[in-house]
């Protein structure tokens, strides 16, 4: 199944490589990553794009400018995605707060169903214990 993960990014310059390197670590064939940048002041979009020359054609970027918000970022980065042929789409954090091992989870539900979707919320789930009660119910 051809997907597409779309990661929207703002100062993310650190974990760009380090969150494409652990999704192509889970050896989906069809699976390319969307990198949804920002702006960012941190070079994060020059980071990305230096990437993408080296990822054969697995990477991609899409320069947004200014902060335009996270739930555009996404919506932006599903229709790319789909205009691009995904058959799937994945939502993800670059902060590593989604674990890119749950991806093939996500994946292996999909057959049969329109959305697959995770939560830390139910049982088996867990939140990071260092989060405060704002950022917990923010989440």
């Amino acid at each position: 199944m051809r997907t597409t993960v779309v990661i929207p990014t703002y100062n993310e310059a650190e974990n760009v490589a380090p969150m494409t390197e652990a999704l192509w670590g889970l050896g989906l064939p069809d699976l390319d990553v969307l990198i949804v940048d920002d702006a960012s002041p941190d070079g994060t979009g020059d980071v990305a794009d230096r990437l993408a020359a080296e990822s054969r054609g697995r990477l991609h970027v899409l320069h947004r400018t200014g902060t335009r918000g996270l739930g555009r970022a996404y919506v932006d980065g599903f229709r790319w995605a789909l205009a691009h042929g995904a058959e799937a789409v994945v939502q993800m954090d670059c902060d590593f707060s989604h674990a890119p091992t749950d991806v093939p989870k996500l994946l292996a539900c999909v057959p049969g169903y329109d959305v697959a979707v995770g939560s830390r919320y139910v049982e088996g789930g867990q939140v990071d214990e260092d989060w405060g009660l704002g950022r917990a119910l923010l989440s």
